[in-house]
């Protein structure tokens, strides 16, 4: 299993930056690496620029044009150049589930990236780096993250699963595109879907419940786009809490009063953050090997990739 992921090719570790340094994150070496296959991309040494060059920025000639130019010489432009090359990497990218770009880059930065005007100031709130803006309009559905906000744990954790979900999307549907598929893959994420966002559970069920009535690859472009859209939002506690009340039920007959109370008091701790939400999880997964349910048996909530990366632990 290769789940293609790609990567700015100085937090991977690559010797590219504009003063021939790096910005390796150890997560993405150490941890991720042993799942993803990372497509290192550098998009400066892409359209020819060299390792050490000028230091590049973005500017704001005119209200939404922004221009990619020699800090010391704003005659420079490689916004054409730079274009270009993010066009023919994204026509080469079928295949990718996610992208980690470098924060603050004006090519790679996905936010906050110095927007520059003419008189040297900066417009607030900055703006996304060239490449990245590319990647983000021409493949809305594909999880980007910034190297620094892979620190954040829920921000980390939220960014990984969307890649392990595009991939089973991929490897379960795009091979096989019949309603069989995609009712499949959909009844595997139901509680996923209702723990992130309970709207789109609803929306994405009646699509599926409708989806004789679609042309089979216009349903494919559109369920993509909203399920991915779903994930990138937050599961909150309470929802979570939700989705745990819910694998509550199918033990009411299985188990003992005492078991019952054990696990709705996990569950209560959890909703009132004293817990993180393995605790109940793991009881939840104890009682399903006890008296295992089909259903349950098959849902991506319960393990949605692999425990060895501890994503679940400070959530």
């Amino acid at each position: 299993m290769t789940i293609q992921v790609g990567i700015s090719a100085c937090v991977f570790g690559e010797r590219v930056r504009f003063d021939g340094g790096h910005k390796q994150n150890r997560f993405v070496v150490d941890e991720l690496s042993k799942h993803f296959t990372f497509k290192p991309v550098c998009p400066e040494v892409g359209i020819g620029m060299t390792v050490p060059r000028p230091v590049i920025r973005l500017l704001q000639v005119a209200e939404g044009d922004e221009r990619l130019v020699e800090s010391k010489n704003q005659s420079i432009d490689y916004t054409d150049k730079m274009k270009a090359f993010a066009d023919k990497q994204i026509r080469q990218s079928d295949n990718m589930c996610g992208y980690i770009v470098c924060a603050k880059s004006p090519t790679c930065g996905m936010e906050r990236v110095k927007l520059h005007i003419p008189n040297n100031n900066t417009v607030p709130g900055g703006t996304t780096g060239i490449y990245t803006r590319e990647l983000m309009e021409k493949m809305p559905w594909l999880p980007i993250e910034e190297d620094g906000r892979l620190c954040d744990p829920v921000l980390r954790e939220n960014f990984v699963f969307r890649v392990f979900a595009l991939h089973d999307f991929y490897q379960s549907v795009r091979n096989n595109l019949s309603v069989n598929a995609f009712v499949k893959f959909h009844s595997r994420y139901k509680l996923i879907l209702m723990a992130h966002s309970p709207a789109a559970y609803k929306t994405l069920g009646q699509m599926v419940a409708n989806i004789k009535d679609w042309d089979i690859d216009d349903f494919w472009f559109e369920y993509r786009q909203q399920f991915m859209d779903a994930l990138k939002e937050r599961a909150s506690r309470k929802n979570k809490t939700n989705v745990l009340m819910h694998l509550q039920g199918y033990f009411k007959r299985s188990l003992t009063k005492d078991q019952k109370h054990e696990l709705a008091t996990l569950i209560h701790s959890y909703r009132e953050g004293n817990q993180p939400l393995l605790a109940p999880l793991a009881l939840i997964k104890h009682y399903l090997r006890e008296y295992p349910d089909p259903y349950l048996q098959i849902q991506m909530f319960i393990d949605p990739y692999p425990e060895e990366l501890k994503l679940r632990y400070g959530l």
